[in-house]
């Protein structure tokens, strides 16, 4: 059980400092700006890998989890119950910013930029997380994001793709992160990209896998 406690504490974390920090500098007219919420969405998935990364792989993510799967470092049984895990945490930290913060109408929730063609914003969602899995899939070991390469690899492309594509998806890469914040809005118009896009950006990075590493690159599940 440790494992799913993890990923439940672990998402919540992300969830709660990242689109916490959208939320604030939505009500605050941007105090904390662009920049600062980009180096916030960084600094708490390195955190968080560091914090929990031995312990259950420090997935966070739908996408990421079904990604190992499809790589076969981590066993499709497993999946459903670490995605509930990140469903657990995701919505109880949308649930304690909407107590924190009424007055706000978005609590970081994800959508294209207006005159963004939701079409587009798929396509965009789609590229960002196969970059970003492809670095999770070449740092990790087996289906553990852990070390300090891991956790500064991937807070840094978290950190790089929500500061150059924050402004036109908010830069999701994880269907979790988009539907919990959506539960409380009721803006459920574009989660259809937000599960999609991420999910089949995940696949497409695990098979270029063999594109530039061994046949047995994505075969070890017992990791």
């Amino acid at each position: 059980m440790k494992k799913y406690y993890a990923e439940a504490i672990g998402t919540f974390a992300m969830i709660f400092c990242g689109t916490g920090a959208m939320t604030i500098n939505e009500i605050t007219n941007g105090s904390i700006s662009h920049v600062g919420v980009a180096i916030t969405w960084g600094l708490i998935v390195m955190a968080m890998i560091y914090a929990f990364g031995e312990i259950s792989g420090a997935h966070f993510n739908p996408a990421v989890t079904i990604g190992f799967a499809f790589a076969k470092r981590f066993a499709w049984k497993e999946v459903p119950k670490y995605i509930i895990a990140q469903a657990i945490g995701a919505i109880l930290a949308s649930a304690i910013l909407w107590f924190l913060f009424p007055e706000s109408q978005f609590l970081g929730e994800t959508a294209p930029a207006e005159g963004f063609p939701p079409y587009k914003a798929a396509v965009l969602e789609f590229l960002l997380t196969f970059f970003l899995m492809v670095v999770i899939i070449n740092v990790s070991t087996g289906s553990k994001e852990i070390g300090t390469m891991a956790a500064i690899a991937v807070g840094a492309v978290i950190l790089l793709e929500a500061m150059f594509a924050g402004p036109m998806t908010k830069a999701s890469m994880n269907p979790i992160r988009s539907i919990s914040p959506a539960l409380f809005t009721g803006n459920f118009q574009y989660l259809w990209l937000y599960i999609t896009a991420p999910i089949l950006g995940a696949w497409t990075a695990v098979s270029s896998c063999k594109l530039v590493k061994d046949e047995d690159c994505c075969a070890d599940i017992n990791c």
